[in-house]
Order: structure tokens, then C-alpha cells, then sequence
């Protein structure tokens, strides 16, 4: 899609977010790209000059590398223009979308293309791809790939949608030695189905809880780290919930197996304590568990030990998350908090001394280097021109149904966050949610 060249801009921001640092800042961006990053003060030659406000703060572009947008197939859950509209308004210039709850699902180069000719013009966010791996499909890995997937995602148990179904441990094997020859990345839904038990129907949180124990993950993860230790593959865990993998996957890394691992909003706000029963609304898999998980996933997060924060936005129709029964064995289980990642973490960072700069390495920085998005995630020389103006500071209460998600459904709703975007740049211009998308589709090695 053609776009007009956006004049060259001069921004300056008391405080910035460079270099892994904060510091005053002058960023100038040029053709899309951030050509010169320097003092304050900085001469504007003759540049447009935009001076942030004394409580605003400039961050890159959020990366949010775990987005479930439906379109084609579940366009009443979500589609691409209410995804990337809600991206843009909470900072993020990225998102990369799941191979699931689309129909059909991007196993497949013609799935691939089906769903980049939907997204094309209406994106208001730059969006990647990831690719599916399911049983039988491994021949179709490496054309996806060379189709420009960001790597595959893959199940360990029933993934909830027929159409998506999950590899068995041999299953697992075949596809992360080709993922491995191929040279891409495996995600991984790490559960093991056979540490489960079957959620009872009701509206009691405990009940669904104890369905989903930790040790499944634990078990699931030992299998990621061991398969990807034979096949000498790239692994990525999504959403880490239970606490107690963390040390096998630090273990893991000292030995040399490439595995990295995420965790997502909702697993760092919420406790499994004060969820009442029939909150349907916080039901997602792997459940939402106690206080000192919660507190030690954090503590993993500042030590390094979990890699990234994204969303796992993964929303649904307000029908089908059963608010009338409260059932969570009938609920969809699925988050919605795309818009809300950056207030969300950073509530929570702040409350327990964590600076700004961790929170935009979690969230920007890392998500875009173990994807392999060139530019992205970072204020430099050469890279995009994606920005996000952030007060820190400024407490707001959400109302779900102000939210650019398709579906009002969200546990953040009433809640009080701290921190508010109030502007998102996508290549050197802002993003105007009046006005048409530019928002670009993205390529495995490419830049837009």
C-alpha cells in the first residue's frame, strides 16, 4: 500500500526511554526510521519539532507477539480492524497473530495467504504471522516459512478448536527437527493432558483451578526443554503460569538449550484468592493462580528468568464466556487485554519499585529480538520510527465498553490502573484512529 511520506520531526522528551536507560532526549525520525537520537536540546534544522509533556514519557512502540485476532472464520470474537485499532491505542506497533481460532487456521500457504489478504488495509498496527503446527502438516513448515511466517505454534493438548489439534510427544519431535533444519522458532502451549482432570460444572473459580495443577505445566515444559535439547531446535513456552518451571527452564539455558518463555498480564495483576465464583471473565488456560506464584513469577521476570510479558489477547463474545450460568466448564477460556498490557504491567512494576525501562524490555524490546523483527521494540539509529507517548503517572479507571475491542468483555473492567498512552506513532507519524490504517504486514526477514 502506498503511503505519503511523512515529514521529518524533531521529539523531545524530558524523559525517554533509550539505550536500556531513561534520560532527556531529542528523536529525530526521518522517512519512518529514527535517523539521529540525541541531547535534549538538539538543533530541530528546520524539522517539525513535537515536545512531550513534563509528565509524559517516550517509549518505543510495544511488540505483543501473542495475539489471537479470529479474522477469517470468528470475526464476531475479534477481526483485524478492532485488534489493531486497540493495539494502536495502547501503545503497541506490533502484534504477530496466532495460527488458532481463525478458520481456517495458517497451517498452510493458502491459509497464510487467506488471512493476509483480510488483514491488508485494515490494520492499524504493522502485524506478523505465525504459523501452525499440527499432526501431519511438517511438509507444510518450511513453505510457510519461507512464506514469511515468524515461526510455528503448537499444542500439547486439546487446543479448544477442533480445527487446531495438538501434537503428541513424537508429533512434537518430527516437527522441532524441522523447525530446527529450517532455522524458525517453536512456540508451545506446555500442558500435559495427563495431569489434568475434568472441570466441574459450576461456578466455583477452585474447581476450574484445580483442574489445571501446575504440574502440568512443569510436565510440559520438561518435554519442550528435552525435545528441544535432542533436535537442537529454537523454543519459545507461552504464557507461563506455574512458577515452578522456572527453575528447569533457567537449568535448561545453562546447559545450552535455546528456550525462551513469556508471561502475560493477567498472571502478574491477578491472584486465584480474590476471584469470585462465576467470574468467568478470568478464566484462560493456564488458570490464574495464587499470590505467591504470582509474586515469584515477578521475581523471575526482574532476575531474568521469564524472557517477555505479552497479552494473550484472546477474546471471545460475551456469550460464550456464560456470564448468565457462571459455569466455568462451559466458559471459553480466553483474556482479553490487548489495549491494556503496558497500564496493566506497569501498575504493577511500579508498586514493587521496578523502573519504566524493565517494563519496556519485557514488553518491546525482547519480544521483537526472539522473533526476529529487524527495527522493532527500540528507540536507535535504523529502527522504525514506532513510538509510544506514555504519562506514568495518570490513574484512570477502565470501562470495557470504551475499549476498541470488538467484544466489551474484559476482568479488567472497574479496575484502577496507572499509566495512560496517549499517543502511538506508527514510522514516524501518529497514528489517527479517524483516519485510514497504515499499518503494514509483515514478513519473516523483512522490513516494512
Amino acid at each position: 500500500m502506498a503511503e505519503e511520506t511523512a515529514p521529518e520531526t524533531l521529539v523531545r522528551a524530558g524523559r525517554a526511554v533509550v539505550g536500556g536507560a531513561e534520560r532527556p532526549a531529542s528523536v529525530r525520525l526521518r522517512d519512518g526510521v529514527v535517523v539521529a537520537v540525541g541531547a535534549y536540546d538538539a538543533h530541530a534544522d528546520g524539522a517539525d519539532v513535537v515536545v512531550l509533556a513534563d509528565d509524559e514519557v517516550l517509549l518505543p512502540g510495544l511488540v505483543d507477539t501473542h495475539v489471537h485476532v479470529n479474522e477469517p472464520g470468528r470475526t464476531d470474537w475479534e477481526g483485524f480492524a478492532s485488534a489493531t485499532r486497540a493495539a494502536a491505542a495502547g501503545g503497541v506497533t506490533t502484534i504477530v497473530d496466532m495460527p488458532l481460532n481463525s478458520i481456517p487456521p495458517t497451517t498452510t500457504v493458502a491459509a497464510l495467504e487467506a488471512k493476509r489478504a483480510v488483514a491488508a488495509d485494515q490494520a492499524w498496527v504493522d502485524v506478523g504471522f505465525w504459523g501452525g503446527a499440527v499432526p501431519g502438516n511438517v511438509a507444510e513448515l518450511a513453505p510457510l516459512h519461507d512464506a514469511g511466517v515468524l515461526g510455528f505454534k503448537c499444542f500439547l493438548l486439546d487446543s479448544g478448536v477442533e480445527e487446531f489439534p495438538h501434537l503428541a510427544p513424537a508429533g512434537l519431535a518430527d516437527a522441532m527437527a524441522e523447525v530446527a533444519r529450517i532455522g524458525s522458532l517453536m512456540v508451545v502451549h506446555a500442558e500435559d493432558a495427563d495431569e489434568l482432570t475434568e472441570c466441574p460444572h459450576g461456578a466455583a473459580y477452585r474447581g476450574f483451578l484445580d483442574s489445571r495443577p501446575d504440574a502440568a505445566e512443569e510436565r510440559a515444559i520438561a518435554l519442550v526443554i528435552d525435545t528441544a535439547r535432542r533436535t537442537g531446535a529454537r523454543a519459545h513456552v507461552v504464557h507461563l503460569s506455574a512458577s515452578g518451571a522456572v527453575p528447569a527452564l533457567r537449568a535448561a539455558r545453562s546447559d545450552g538449550v535455546d528456550v525462551s518463555v513469556e508471561t502475560c498480564p493477567h498472571y502478574l495483576h491477578f491472584d486465584a484468592a480474590t476471584i469470585t465464583d462465576g467470574a468467568t471473565e478470568l478464566k484462560c488456560c493456564p488458570p490464574i493462580r495464587g499470590a505467591a506464584n504470582r509474586d515469584a513469577l515477578w521475581q523471575a521476570l526482574v532476575d531474568g528468568d521469564i524472557d517477555l510479558v505479552v497479552t494473550d489477547h484472546s477474546p471471545c463474545t460475551a456469550e460464550l464466556k456464560h456470564g448468565d450460568t457462571g459455569d466455568f466448564a462451559d466458559a471459553w477460556g480466553g483474556i482479553a487485554s490487548l489495549q491494556l498490557g503496558l497500564p496493566i504491567v506497569w501498575t504493577g512494576a511500579r508498586e514493587r519499585g521496578v523502573p519504566l525501562v524493565e517494563v519496556v524490555r519485557w514488553m518491546a524490546t525482547a519480544p521483537a529480538r526472539r522473533v526476529g523483527l529487524a527495527g522493532k521494540g527500540e528507540i536507535a539509529v535504523g529502527a522504525d520510527a514506532d513510538l509510544c507517548v506514555f504519562a506514568p503517572e495518570e490513574e484512570w479507571v477502565v470501562d470495557a465498553a470504551a475499549l476498541h475491542h470488538k467484544n466489551p468483555v474484559t476482568p479488567y473492567a472497574g479496575r484502577t490502573l496507572t499509566g495512560t498512552v496517549r499517543a502511538t506513532w506508527l514510522r514516524g507519524r501518529r497514528v489517527d484512529l479517524s483516519g485510514p490504517p497504515r499499518g503494514r504486514l509483515l514478513r519473516r526477514g523483512e522490513r516494512p
